[in-house]
């Protein structure tokens, strides 16, 4: 299985080179930039865009719960896509693109272990596609950061396409096939913190303070429709 994508005209080679070439026409800062955005940028803005779902979604009573259990099953199906990808780098055993291959610009060094599949793909399709399952327009802004994360590990030279590809199948197939199971065990956690001290992180306003201004709202009215009606009176 080490041979997989040594043959220079195998395509997968051939979109390497082509992908990884415009790191060499490209500015010394902007390779510094891909670098910084292919190791660690994409997976902060990946937690960014996650907090910002998790804030929208406390403010939909009704679907709180069960959304915001989608968005804490997200980084949880990541890390179980990272762990079941352990035994699938030891059974295929691919080096590294930049081992059998001469003249790719590496961006960064000391990448020793396998190569397929990529756990960067893995990791940041896994968490998109668990948002998109809360929220879908902040859905779809992760899965552009995961493809652009993909895009990146190839630019870097520390991936070939279908490691990438591979990643993002793994990442997917983990988050979604797991749903079921993951959504019947956090929902019932996320619904009883929506219900305690705490349940601001799961909803905007909890139950008990909405039933609360309910009823003041309610006789401030009262008071203001009886005041309004003595007023009459004494008109009269």
């Amino acid at each position: 299985m080490a041979g997989l994508a040594l043959d220079g005209s195998n395509p997968d080679v051939s979109l390497l080179y082509d992908i990884n070439g415009l790191a060499k026409d490209a500015p010394h800062w902007f390779d510094r930039v891909m670098e910084f955005v292919g190791e660690y940028g994409i997976i902060i803005g990946l937690a960014l865009v996650t907090l910002a779902a998790w804030w929208s979604v406390r403010k939909r009573p009704q679907e709180a719960p069960s959304a915001v259990a989608g968005l804490v099953w997200a980084p949880l199906a990541a890390g179980l896509a990272l762990f079941a990808n352990i035994p699938i780098r030891g059974f295929v055993e691919r080096p590294r693109p930049f081992k059998d291959h001469q003249g790719l610009d590496v961006l960064v060094a000391g990448k020793t272990d396998f190569s397929f599949v990529s756990d960067h793909a893995t990791l940041t399709m896994a968490v998109a596609v668990g948002v998109f399952m809360a929220h879908r327009a902040y859905g779809v802004a992760a899965i552009g950061l995961a493809l652009l994360e993909g895009f990146c590990r190839v630019y870097m030279g520390v991936h070939y396409p279908t490691d990438v590809i591979g990643g993002f199948a793994l990442g997917t197939a983990v988050t979604l096939l797991l749903a079921p199971l993951a959504m019947m065990l956090l929902t019932p956690l996320t619904t009883a913190v929506a219900s305690s001290r705490v349940g601001r992180l799961i909803r905007a306003e909890p139950a008990a303070d909405r039933g609360a201004d309910g009823a003041c709202a309610e006789l401030s009215e009262s008071r203001s429709a009886g005041g309004d009606h003595e007023n009459k009176d004494l008109a009269a």
